[in-house]
């Protein structure tokens, strides 16, 4: 997810400027004078890592297509505050009634690449990689797993089709029929899906035994304490990709990654990276 098309984005931005401008701004269409222009600069008031500079380009030009977007920076960069991450020259009205569409797209995706990298940095030195989850908002989630590549993590699979995950509810499920469940659902997924990798969500070192055994291709271990997931490591030897899921947090990060584990998924990169601060100012032009 390290590139977005051009055509997402454009769509993401025709429906979201529907959104915001419906029959027109009205405040900037009474105030401001129709062949005014002008240039502003996009500024961070924090420290962060940038994110989605095109989405904030595709929205001015939407507006006005032969705007200068000029990036100062590039997505993935640390920037501290008081940053110019870029600066626009155009007509003043589609600058002012694009700024906050532009701004929502670009806090959100910079905050989820802060929140990100700052896991990222926890883990140091370790080969353990950071994932995010399906935990995003709907209809955004390629621009938030793109953030998450951006901030440096990795992205897990985008959505129910791209590869197996045995969770809690489908053992559930598969238990109705008797004993054997995790055995008798990696097969059934090996036959009617072959092609896809298959990742099974366990709760216990039995339901890890019985995974391994079923030679599946990655283990979820859910919820488990630090005590349990050092065990698992022990138990797996080496055999499959392990990772770590649930009441993940940055301070427990560091500890996780010397355990052992191969990868920690993180819901809380999308659903509660907090937006960052950033600011459209207009500027002399």
């Amino acid at each position: 997810m390290n590139r977005l098309s051009q055509g997402t984005i454009v769509n993401l931005v025709r429906n979201a400027l529907a959104e915001d401008l419906g029959s027109g701004d009205a405040t900037t269409l009474a105030v401001v004078p129709e062949h005014l222009q002008v240039s502003a600069l996009l500024m961070a008031r924090q420290d962060c890592v940038c994110a989605g500079l095109k989405v904030a380009e595709a929205v001015f030009r939407e507006l006005a297509p032969d705007c200068l977007f000029a990036a100062r920076v590039e997505d993935g960069d640390a920037c501290p505050s008081r940053t110019v991450l870029a600066k626009i020259e155009g007509p003043a009205r589609a600058l002012l009634s694009g700024e906050r569409t532009a701004l929502n797209f670009m806090q959100r995706m910079t905050g989820i690449a802060t929140l990100t990298r700052a896991y990222v940095e926890a883990v140091g030195q370790r080969s353990t990689r950071i994932l995010d989850t399906r935990k995003t908002t709907p209809g955004l989630r390629i621009l938030e797993k793109y953030a998450v590549a951006a901030g440096g993590g990795m992205n897990h699979r985008f959505g129910l089709f791209d590869r197996i995950m045995i969770k809690d509810n489908h053992r559930e499920i598969a238990a109705l029929e008797g004993p054997g469940s995790i055995a008798r659902a990696v097969q059934a997924c090996r036959e009617q899906f072959p092609r896809l990798e298959i990742e099974v969500e366990v709760d216990t070192l039995d339901e890890l035994e019985e995974a391994l055994k079923a030679e599946v291709d990655y283990v979820l271990l859910d919820n488990m304490s630090d005590e349990e997931i050092a065990e698992a490591v022990e138990l797996n030897q080496g055999r499959i990709p392990l990772e770590a899921s649930g009441n993940i947090t940055l301070e427990r990060v560091a500890a996780l990654a010397a355990l052992g584990v191969d990868f920690i998924s993180v819901g809380a990169l999308t659903h509660s990276a907090p937006a960052c601060d950033l600011a459209l100012d207009i500027a002399p032009f």
